[in-house]
């Protein structure tokens, strides 16, 4: 790994910006209406800065996020920014506390904030900083095909599919039929040549989401994500060997410890694990290589800007989850190319702030 120059944390700047999202997605989880996220600059005294941002998923839990962020500052204060020496330091003072939900999440944002730090003080992007290429990574437009209806999800299916080789479907409605109607409309919509995938997100109990997997499989999806509970492991095993459609888990995964158990378990054919719950960069990294021993496709869930970096360099790269949420704030958002998630060559993780969209979403 490439050696950079001593850096010294001096201090953590958090802000809390809640963005109205251009489609709210109904889903079977609850309805996004807007995108409460906590933006996060490492500072250190040779003037480099890291940035990372975490998606509070609910605006009740945006200002608590910021706050315990900010509550967290004096721990990192005066420290050598060591990406996996803070994360351990981290660890030991919240163990007993635990560190999953808030406070994993809090974790997991300074550490991508300061493996951007030091990619930056090396003058490299991420990817090249972890040993790997900016490939081009395949990506899904996941913006929006939220449980809409049969009538409506076609002509909004044909709007997301331009540009993308594939697409993400919402499913959980009240019967089967309409589950498989728009399925079916959205593959009217598209065209034999785009990948469908689908998501139930968690809706189902494990008897009902084997009977519409079942009826799914004659459909041609490229995977039905989380039908059921995401931590009940042994019931999505049973889906899982129920289906010919591969079945996909991994976005809520605290940490690889969750992975691991979800792999021992064979709870799902694929994994997606999410940046942010999963430890940030340190704990993709270890995600990345568990895959590796299993042969487990792994896709990202949310954050493309960092997780472009990271596919690059995890072994079983698949897909990137292309989303927008976080683009009105960002500098530079990610781009997307034939279908593809463009890592771009400048120092870092790829953000860069927009401070006057900032200023106007702030709370």
């Amino acid at each position: 790994m490439t050696s950079s120059p001593k850096l010294t944390i001096s201090g953590l700047r958090v802000r809390a910006v809640d963005l109205p999202v251009t489609r709210p997605l109904q889903t079977g989880g609850g309805l996004v209406r807007s995108a409460p996220l906590a933006l996060i600059d490492l500072e250190t005294k040779e003037g480099v800065t890291g940035s990372s941002y975490l998606f509070c998923v609910t605006s009740a839990a945006l200002k608590p996020t910021a706050q315990l962020l900010q509550n967290l500052a004096e721990w990192l204060a005066g420290r050598p920014l060591h990406p996996y020496s803070i994360e351990r330091m981290l660890h030991e003072r919240l163990r007993l506390v635990g560190v999953q939900g808030l406070t994993g999440m809090a974790i997991a944002g300074i550490d991508m904030a300061a493996w951007d730090a030091h990619a930056k003080a090396c003058s490299l992007p991420l990817v090249r900083l972890l040993g790997g290429d900016p490939k081009r990574i395949p990506a899904y437009n996941s913006c929006g095909l939220g449980l809409i209806g049969a009538d409506r999800v076609g002509r909004e299916a044909s709007e997301l599919a331009a540009g993308f080789s594939a697409v993400k479907v919402r499913l959980g409605y009240p019967d089967l039929a309409t589950d498989i109607a728009v399925v079916r409309a959205v593959r009217e919509a598209v065209g034999p040549d785009i990948h469908i995938m689908s998501d139930y997100n968690q809706c189902l109990p494990v008897a009902e989401a084997v009977r519409r997997s079942r009826r799914l499989d004659e459909e041609g999806l490229y995977w039905i994500e989380e039908p059921t509970t995401a931590n009940d492991y042994e019931g999505n095993a049973i889906i899982s060997r129920e289906a010919r459609t591969p079945i996909q888990i991994g976005e809520n995964w605290w940490g690889p410890r969750d992975m691991q158990q979800s792999l021992a378990s064979a709870a799902s054919d694929f994994g997606m694990p999410d940046a942010m719950r999963i430890g940030g960069v340190s704990g993709w990294l270890r995600a990345a290589a568990l895959a590796e021993t299993r042969g487990i496709p792994l896709s990202s869930h949310l954050f493309p800007e960092i997780s472009a970096h990271l596919l690059a360099v995890t072994p079983t790269c698949h897909w990137l989850e292309y989303i927008d949420w976080a683009s009105p704030i960002l500098a530079e958002p990610v781009k997307i190319e034939q279908g593809h998630a463009v890592i771009p060559e400048a120092p870092g993780a790829g953000i860069g702030w927009n401070e006057e969209a900032i200023a106007k979403w702030r709370l």
